[in-house]
């Protein structure tokens, strides 16, 4: 698991991470939307975006591009989760976005890594 230090952004490159001291996005740094953007824009249809409880809108248009990109995207509950404003943005976002309570959302990456992995053997 990596974990984006205080103040840095958290960037995905094909076959790496990297981080970033650009500016702040949504007031925040590290920001969700360059990591899911960037995980867009390396992997397209291979990403794989979540967003859960949180109290602003960062990573809806990340969760956005994933989605446009052809990737899947994930969103907690938002009457499951302890503050609903990042879900709640994210599905304002990105309607198509599978819906999970949290507790399910563990499965379905799990059975997305499984599918994928089928499809090219």
């Amino acid at each position: 698991m990596l974990v984006a230090p205080p103040d840095y952004h958290l960037l995905v490159e094909p076959g790496a991470v990297a981080l970033s001291v650009d500016e702040h996005v949504n007031f925040s740094r590290p920001s969700i939307d360059v990591l899911l953007t960037s995980a867009a824009d390396t992997y397209g249809d291979g990403a794989v975006g979540v967003v859960l409880t949180g109290a602003n809108a960062d990573g809806a248009a990340g969760l956005a591009r994933i989605a446009q990109r052809g990737g899947a995207a994930i969103v907690q509950d938002p009457d499951t989760a302890q503050r609903r404003e990042m879900p709640d943005a994210a599905l304002a976002a990105t309607p198509a976005a599978r819906i999970l309570a949290l507790a399910e959302i563990g499965r379905m990456l799990v059975d997305l890594v499984r599918s994928r992995e089928e499809a090219r053997s």
